[in-house]
């Protein structure tokens, strides 16, 4: 969810020693020399009760007001926000924690490419909060992801990541290409190569110095999101280098690698960050949380000028959880703030905020985008393009190294091809060693 995820042995042992160097067991430190930033809505003294909530990229708390609003709820508590901007910092600092069973947050929260990893692994780091909540609030597959084989439930469900595609529809019209968003749906409806193709027709009439998407990575997760299999089957082997799905999606972001199409930016990047605010490419790969990011990117100068369309085909890209330590010191606490953040309620307004959407299915019949978003987005129907995109993804397979399998598919084995010049065969062989390394083969 919402931030790049490089990851193999060798990061993670490098970000062990990183953490245990700047105070680990001093608590929870200041995350300031890995792109982190602290935010929340209270410093604490007083008498209060701190709460630290460990989070990656923008998960709307924040945004939404959902901070303050607790806290005058409960005036004897105060929150502050431990944001780390990329997860593949994020998770393996986390992960250190937890095993010294000192200086976690109160809350962590837990991406969905981590899950099966924190269940399999870390379940006895973390509250059951199957027994403090009503489980039926949730999306079943979504607890499913979160649940040890006997039954307890390490994290609650926060967002998932139903899939469309944002367009710049002012570059379309420049390029002399369709932007009503039902028709180009229809242009690239159920075969992720038909958007490739008019990535092509937008190349040849782009505007100066833009281009048709903003990765060849962006594509291949997008696309793989569309299948069951990708990199473990239902029986947790792995099969990443046999899965039909992972072979589709490399395939489509082949084509897109070594064509013209791609501005080549590494996703979550800061240059990445400018090209939504330069304009730099005219379409995106667009999971539900994006909405937020883009108009955060993008600013002022994006608005109205962006849109949104129904995907290829439906998928499902991020998506995450918020767990409880049980190093915490405030456990009682922490469980009532964890259940009230992802409760029905909240989520919605979350969604309100930045289009994030909710695990909750209860929310779908109330949710509504702020009039800003709508505006922001040419009044797009966001609440029907990703709730259609839900109704219909498939049940995946997630296994204990997804989140690293995935990252060096796509940091590692398509930029070699994207930015490096290598062939799709040299990127697939790049990859296969970094996989080999991470599952110690």
């Amino acid at each position: 969810m919402r931030t790049s995820t490089r990851g193999s042995r060798r990061l993670m042992a490098l970000a062990a020693v990183a953490a245990l160097t700047t105070g680990l067991l001093a608590g929870c430190a200041e995350d300031s020399d890995d792109g982190s930033s602290n935010e929340g809505g209270g410093n604490g003294g007083g008498g209060k009760t701190t709460l630290t909530i460990g989070t990656f990229g923008v998960f709307g708390y924040k945004q939404a007001g959902l901070y303050d609003e607790y806290m005058k709820l409960h005036p004897d508590i105060s929150i502050k926000e431990n944001v780390t901007t990329r997860t593949d910092v994020y998770w393996p600092k986390t992960l250190t924690r937890l095993q010294a069973g000192s200086g976690t947050d109160d809350i962590q929260a837990i991406e969905v490419g981590n899950i099966t990893e924190a269940v399999q692994t870390q379940a006895d780091k973390f509250v059951d909060l199957g027994k403090e909540v009503d489980k039926s609030q949730w999306l079943d597959w979504k607890n499913t992801q979160a649940t040890t084989k006997d039954g307890k439930l390490i994290g609650l469900g926060t967002d998932i990541g139903p899939m469309a595609i944002c367009y710049r529809k002012d570059l379309f019209e420049k390029a002399g290409l369709e932007t009503d968003r039902a028709k180009l749906a229809e242009q690239w409806n159920g075969d992720w190569g038909k958007y490739v193709d008019l990535g092509k027709q937008y190349m040849k009439k782009a505007p100066s110095g833009t281009k048709f998407v903003d990765s060849a990575s962006s594509v291949y997760n997008a696309a793989l999101g569309g299948e069951t299999e990708r990199y473990y089957d239902k029986d947790g082997n792995v099969v990443w280098d046999k899965s039909a799905g992972v072979k589709k999606a490399w395939n489509v972001a082949m084509d897109v690698a070594t064509s013209d199409m791609s501005a080549k930016l590494k996703q979550f990047d800061k240059p990445w960050d400018q090209g939504y605010a330069n304009g730099t490419f005219a379409t995106v790969a667009c999971p539900a949380w994006m909405i937020g990011y883009i108009q955060e990117k993008s600013g002022e100068a994006g608005k109205g000028k962006w849109d949104v369309a129904a995907a290829p085909t439906a998928a499902n890209w991020g998506g995450s959880f918020v767990g409880v330590p049980t190093a915490g010191k405030h456990q009682k606490e922490a469980i009532a703030l964890a259940k009230w953040l992802t409760a029905p309620e909240q989520q919605a307004k979350v969604f309100a905020k930045q289009a994030s959407f909710p695990s909750t299915p209860s929310a779908y019949g109330s949710l509504k985008p702020a009039s800003a978003t709508q505006e922001y987005f040419s009044g797009a129907p966001i609440t029907q393009i990703f709730s259609d995109s839900a109704k219909t993804i498939p049940t995946q397979y997630l296994g204990t190294k997804d989140q690293p399998i995935g990252t060096a598919i796509t940091d590692i084995g398509i930029l070699q091809v994207e930015q490096k010049g290598k062939s799709a065969a040299q990127g697939w062989d790049a990859a296969t060693a970094e996989i080999k390394d991470v599952l110690g083969q």
